[in-house]
């Protein structure tokens, strides 16, 4: 087992352990990095179609990118789910316990940071932000479908 990864997987369903997988990550700019390289081989593992993979991987990294930069977290859990044959979800948790959530960005033309959420909203099918009950932070969700 890495050190990337955690063996207490609960917030995604836990029913198919060989459809679910997640990664325990440092709060450090080299973890965007390692989940994007996780993601794209445990979506490749389970033969999810290209274009889907690129968009999870590019959602991955904007999320666990965002718990780096915006929280203090000693740790972040970043899980993907196959939910069926064409859908999956994947989840990112920091531990931020301030309970101030996330805000919403609307950056200007100039402006060279946040857009994450901005994507996530337009490539996800669905998406949202709960509380975590696996760091008490903030859970944020999307679900993707592979193109037929």
């Amino acid at each position: 087992m890495s050190p990337h990864t955690t063996s207490t997987p609960r917030f995604l369903d836990a029913v198919r352990p060989d459809r679910t997988d997640w990664l325990e990550l440092p709060p450090q700019r080299t973890s965007v990095r390692v989940a994007r390289h996780a993601m794209r081989a445990r979506l490749a593992a389970w033969r999810v179609p290209e274009e889907a993979c690129a968009n999870a991987v590019l959602l991955v990294s904007e999320l666990v990118t965002n718990a780096v930069l915006h929280t203090l977290s000693e740790r972040i859990l970043c899980g993907v789910q196959l939910m069926t044959d064409a859908r999956f979800r994947l989840e990112v948790h920091d531990g931020d316990l301030t309970g101030r959530g996330i805000p919403d960005r609307c950056p200007g033309p100039d402006d060279e940071n946040g857009r994450g959420l901005l994507l996530v909203r337009e490539i996800a099918d669905s998406w949202g932000i709960t509380r975590s009950t696996l760091t008490g932070g903030n859970a944020v969700w999307a679900s993707l479908g592979s193109p037929l």
